[in-house]
């Protein structure tokens, strides 16, 4: 009895540590587990719903079977999710960004992100209910304005490339008030988020609108707005972004070839007419 009562303990310890090693086993076998260890998984891609989640939806229906390739799409209303879902790996892609937001995102949340191929360019676009025309603009006006860094800067640039304001001499993309040399009319700038500047048309003089949330108000740039980005030289192509071990995923590579192919430039120019511009 004697000697079963001191190898008890023994056999529990030896039990218990063969768990843990099957238990470690288990996590790193889960922690090793790679987007492109599977080429026949679906790609997962997180987008905004216009004209990201269209056009990508688009290549599902249309492309994509032909290709080989089999696309899920997770939609996001915010500039904010796809970038955490990315992140934390509950989608392998994501398609809604340009590059100076995405080295913002990557500035505030020391995550690494690689810019695999950009797409397509949403002109950001001066919209108004109660001015005709940028001449028109009263002193003391209220601009309502992308309150993210990026769009914030990019939407004064904007601003200074007609007229309205001048920016100070190596003004950063992500330019603040703080970096406006001058303002003859006294504007008041207003950040909101992106998605509140439609509805933001019936409180302000002026709204510096994103292409995509444009579009979902029924605006055009190349109709409705009193001044726009023009394609050429602009850094604010929107693309393909995932994390940098997922970059040469072939899934990636092929969904890419798709976007930037020759269907999608004539689904792009018949369906948005000038509101959304093939990047060149």
């Amino acid at each position: 009895m004697e000697t079963q009562r001191k190898a008890l303990p023994v056999l529990r310890k030896f039990t218990t540590a063969l768990a843990s090693v099957a238990l470690l086993a288990g996590l790193t076998a889960c922690g090793s587990s790679s987007a492109s260890d599977d080429p026949d998984a679906p790609l997962k891609v997180a987008v905004n719903p216009v004209p990201h989640g269209d056009i990508l939806k688009y290549v599902k229906d249309d492309l994509a079977g032909k290709a080989g390739l089999r696309l899920e799409i997770v939609t996001f209303s915010d500039y904010q999710q796809p970038n955490t879902a990315l992140k934390e790996k509950q989608v392998t892609a994501n398609y809604f960004q340009h590059v100076p937001f995405m080295e913002e995102f990557e500035k505030k949340s020391g995550t690494k992100l690689a810019f695999v191929a950009p797409v397509h360019l949403e002109p950001l676009g001066v919209y108004s209910k109660k001015v005709k025309s940028l001449q028109a603009v009263p002193q003391g006006a209220t601009v309502a304005v992308p309150n993210d860094p990026a769009n914030e800067g990019r939407s004064l640039k904007l601003l200074a490339d007609n007229g309205l304001i001048t920016l100070k001499p190596g003004a950063p993309a992500s330019a603040t008030e703080r970096d406006v040399a001058s303002n003859p009319r006294g504007l008041k700038f207003k950040p909101l988020k992106a998605a509140q500047l439609p509805r933001s048309l019936e409180d302000v003089d002026l709204s510096v609108i994103n292409g995509n949330y444009a579009i979902e108000a029924g605006l055009a740039p190349n109709r409705d707005a009193l001044a726009a980005e023009k394609a050429e030289g602009n850094p604010y192509a929107n693309g393909i972004v995932t994390l940098p071990e997922d970059k040469d995923d072939p899934r990636v590579k092929k969904l890419v070839q798709l976007l930037q192919g020759p269907e999608v430039k004539k689904y792009v120019e018949d369906k948005y007419k000038g509101s959304v511009l093939i990047a060149s």
